[in-house]
């Protein structure tokens, strides 16, 4: 029997999206106020859902505190409080944008957790914008 696990957490981080290549004129009509040279702030919202089997020795799909570990590690030591684009390596040439956020943390996450289980990331950049992310390229 297959089921999901889903473990929540938050961090707080700044950013700017911009394209170095394009003006300040194009970055403005394309982000708006998301390209502020001064940065931005949001305090995300990340939901790790993990699907498997449940192990009939254990009774778990994975163990929670190991989930939580793997959350703190991974996401919330080298996201929070940072600005994204200037402390966080993965976004040196990549734009924080939420979707490529999550497929950062989809991907930290991916090598940690047991191939036989699927795993997703549900990641809020405010309560009425956020993304789904669950490895599929189609």
């Amino acid at each position: 029997m297959r089921i999901t696990i889903h473990r929540k957490a938050h961090f707080n981080a700044a950013h700017r999206l911009f394209r170095k290549e394009w003006s300040e004129g194009k970055n403005n009509a394309i982000y708006g106020k998301c390209a502020n040279p001064n940065y931005h702030g949001h305090n995300y919202e990340l939901i790790v859902s993990v699907t498997g089997n449940i192990d009939p020795e254990t009774g778990f799909v994975m163990d929670m505190k190991v989930l939580k570990e793997l959350i703190k590690i991974n996401v919330e030591i080298p996201f929070d409080h940072k600005n994204l684009n200037l402390d966080v390596y993965e976004f040196k040439n990549l734009i924080p944008t939420v979707e490529n956020i999550a497929v950062v943390i989809w991907n930290k996450l991916r090598r940690k957790i047991a191939e036989c289980n699927d795993l997703e990331i549900t990641l809020y950049e405010t309560p009425r914008n956020f993304v789904t992310y669950n490895g599929l390229t189609s």
